[in-house]
C-alpha cells in the first residue's frame, strides 16, 4: 500500500519569513515566537522609519536592533543583505532605513575584512536612487564614524552621482540648507563626468563654482534650464508675478526649473490661483496629490482641476510615482472635495494592483488596537499604522469572493460592506479598539474559512487558548501581514500553512496566490 505517492499528497510549502520555535514574549505578555535573523531584519526593515518610536520600542531601540541585524547579516550572510538593500531602496521605497543599511554593510564588513558578497561600491550605489541621497549617506557616515570615508563608500556614491545628477537636479537639492552641498560630494569623492553626457562636465564645474564662488558663479551655456533659472532669478521681485500670468507663463517656469516648492519663495508673495496654475503642469503626480486642498483653497479652475484628477488617478501615472496605497486614503481626508473623491478612489485602486481577488472564503482581521494608532505609518503623512491596515484588510475584503471583514482590539466587530463600495467611505466604519485580543478575534468568526488573513502588529494579549493562529485548524493557510516588526510574532511561521509578509505596500500579497497554487514564496527580490 502506498503511504506516501498518493494523488492527496501534497508538498510542504514554505515562505521566506520563519519562525524558529522559541517562545518570546511579546509586549502585550502573549506567548511570541522568535524569528531567525533575516526574517526578523525584513519586517524590521520594511517598516522601520529612522529615530522613529512606536508604541513598544524607543526609535533608539529600533535603530540599535536594524543596525545590530545588518551588521551581523552582511558579514555572514552578504547576498542576501545586499539584495534585500537594493531591493528595500526601489520596490520597498523604504529612503531612510535603506541609506542607513547600506552604511552598515560596508563598515561591518571593512571591520570583519570581509570580501565576499555584493561589494560595498554595489550596495551603496543601489541604495541612492534620487539626487540628495548621496549627500544623506554621506551625512550619516561622518555623523557616525567620523571623517575619514573609505575607498568603497567614495565610488559607490560616485556612481550615484553620474547617474543622478543633472541641471534640474541641481536647481532642486544644491541648496543652502543642505550640510552637503552638490560641490562638497564632488571634492569628496572625485566623480568622473559619464562619458554618455557631454554636459555632465561643465555641469560639475559650475556645482564646484557655485559651491565655492556663489556670487560669480555663471551658468555655463549648454545647460539653458541653468541660464533660464538665473534669468528669472534676476528680475525685480515687482516684475515676477507678471511672468506668472502671463501667455506662455507655465512653460518658462517649467524650462528654468521652477518647481512648486521655490515658487511662492521666488514670487514672495501668496501662492494664488494664477500661481498655482502655472506651476501644475509641471508638477510630479504625488506632489499634485499633496496640494489638492491648496488648489481648492486657490480656486484653481474647473478645467484644470479635471486635468489634475486624470493625472493622478493614471494607472502609468500611479505606479510611475511608486506611493504607498494609504497616501491617498491622506489626501482624501485632507481633501475632502467631490471633485477629488473618484479620482483619488481610483488611484486608491490602481495603487492596490497586487491585492489578489481571492476565491473560495476569506476572514480578514485588521487590527484597531490602541497601540496601531500610536505610530505614523510613513515619514511623511499623520496617518496611522491602523489606517494602513484598514486600506489593506478592506481591499482584500472587497475583491475575494466571498470575505467576512472583521475590526478587532479588546473586542471585535464584523465590518459591514457591499461589493463595488469605495474603500475609502469604507475605512470611514473602522473605530479604535482599545487592547489587543487577537485570539479571542479569531474564534469569534472563524466558521470554516477557507484561508484567515490578518493585518496587524502581532502584539496581541495573553489568552488562555493560546496564539491566534493556532485556533485555526492545522490545513487552513493564515497569512499574517506584520507593519511594525517588532522581534517576537504572534505564531510560528514559514511552514505548515502559516506564513507572514511584511511591509507597507501590496506587494506582499502576490505571495498568497503562490502559496496557494503549490509554490514556495520567497523573498521579494528573489522571486
Amino acid at each position: 500500500m502506498a503511504r506516501f505517492n498518493t494523488r492527496s499528497a501534497k508538498a510542504q510549502l514554505t515562505s521566506a519569513v520563519t519562525s524558529t520555535g522559541r517562545v518570546l514574549r511579546t509586549y502585550e505578555g502573549g506567548r511570541g515566537q522568535e524569528r531567525e535573523p533575516r526574517s526578523e531584519l525584513f519586517l524590521l526593515a520594511v517598516s522601520n522609519f529612522v529615530s522613529r518610536s512606536t508604541f513598544y520600542e524607543s526609535g533608539a531601540d529600533r535603530d540599535d536592533r536594524f543596525t545590530r541585524l545588518v551588521r551581523d547579516l552582511a558579514v555572514s550572510d552578504p547576498e542576501w543583505t545586499g539584495g534585500l538593500l537594493g531591493w528595500l531602496r526601489g520596490e520597498g521605497n523604504m529612503r531612510t532605513a535603506s541609506i542607513v543599511g547600506a552604511a552598515e554593510y560596508v563598515h561591518a564588513r571593512l571591520t570583519a575584512g570581509a570580501t565576499d558578497g555584493p561589494s560595498n561600491r554595489q550596495v551603496v550605489a543601489s541604495v541612492l536612487q534620487r539626487p540628495d541621497e548621496p549627500g544623506e549617506l554621506l551625512a550619516y557616515w561622518t555623523s557616525t564614524y567620523g571623517r575619514a570615508i573609505p575607498k568603497p563608500v567614495k565610488r559607490g556614491v560616485a556612481d550615484a552621482v553620474r547617474r543622478l545628477y543633472h541641471a534640474k537636479s541641481l536647481l532642486k537639492y544644491d541648496t543652502a540648507s543642505k550640510g552637503y552641498r552638490f560641490g562638497d560630494i564632488l571634492n569628496l569623492v572625485h566623480a568622473a563626468p559619464d562619458a554618455d553626457k557631454p554636459w555632465q562636465g561643465e555641469l560639475f564645474r559650475y556645482a564646484l563654482d557655485r559651491r565655492h564662488n556663489p556670487d560669480t558663479a555663471v551658468p555655463p551655456a549648454s545647460l539653458p534650464v541653468l541660464t533660464a533659472h538665473r534669468e528669472l532669478m534676476a528680475l525685480p521681485v515687482e516684475q515676477r508675478r507678471a511672468v506668472v500670468t502671463a501667455s506662455g507663463g507655465a512653460e518658462r517656469l517649467a524650462a528654468a526649473g521652477i518647481t512648486w516648492e521655490a515658487l511662492a519663495g521666488w514670487l514672495q508673495g501668496p501662492m494664488d490661483k494664477a500661481a498655482w496654475e502655472a506651476v501644475i503642469p509641471s508638477m510630479g503626480t504625488m506632489a499634485l496629490v499633496r496640494n489638492l486642498r491648496n488648489f481648492d483653497e486657490a480656486g484653481v479652475s474647473d478645467e484644470v482641476a479635471a486635468r489634475v484628477a486624470a493625472r493622478i488617478s493614471d494607472p502609468v501615472e500611479v505606479g510611475r510615482s511608486r506611493q504607498f496605497p494609504f497616501r491617498y486614503l491622506a489626501a482624501y481626508q485632507h481633501a475632502p472635495s467631490l471633485r477629488w473623491s473618484y479620482p483619488l478612489e481610483r488611484a486608491l485602486g490602481h495603487s492596490l494592483a497586487n491585492v489578489p481577488a481571492l476565491p473560495g472564503r476569506t476572514l480578514v482581521l485588521v487590527d484597531r488596537s490602541g497601540s496601531m494608532f500610536w505610530s505614523q505609518a510613513s515619514e511623511h503623512s499623520q496617518l496611522t499604522r491602523a489606517d494602513a491596515a484598514a486600506v489593506f484588510g478592506t481591499a482584500l475584503a472587497l475583491r475575494a469572493a466571498d470575505a467576512d471583514l472583521v475590526e478587532f482590539g479588546t473586542t471585535s466587530n464584523a465590518v459591514d460592506f457591499r461589493k463595488g463600495e469605495s474603500v475609502l467611505k469604507l475605512l470611514e466604519r473602522f473605530g479604535n479598539l482599545g487592547g489587543t485580543d487577537t485570539t479571542d478575534a479569531v474564534r469569534r468568526h472563524y466558521k470554516k474559512h477557507d484561508r484567515v488573513l490578518i493585518v496587524t502588529d502581532e502584539q496581541y494579549a495573553p489568552n488562555h487558548h493560546g496564539d491566534p493562529t493556532a485556533q485555526i485548524p492545522s490545513h487552513v493557510p493564515v497569512y499574517t501581514w506584520n507593519l511594525e516588526g517588532y522581534q517576537a510574532g504572534h505564531g510560528p511561521s514559514g511552514t505548515g500553512n502559516r506564513h507572514t509578509f511584511g511591509g507597507l505596500s501590496d506587494a506582499a500579497f502576490r505571495m498568497v496566490p503562490l502559496l496557494e497554487s503549490a509554490r514556495d514564496a520567497s523573498w521579494p527580490w528573489q522571486g
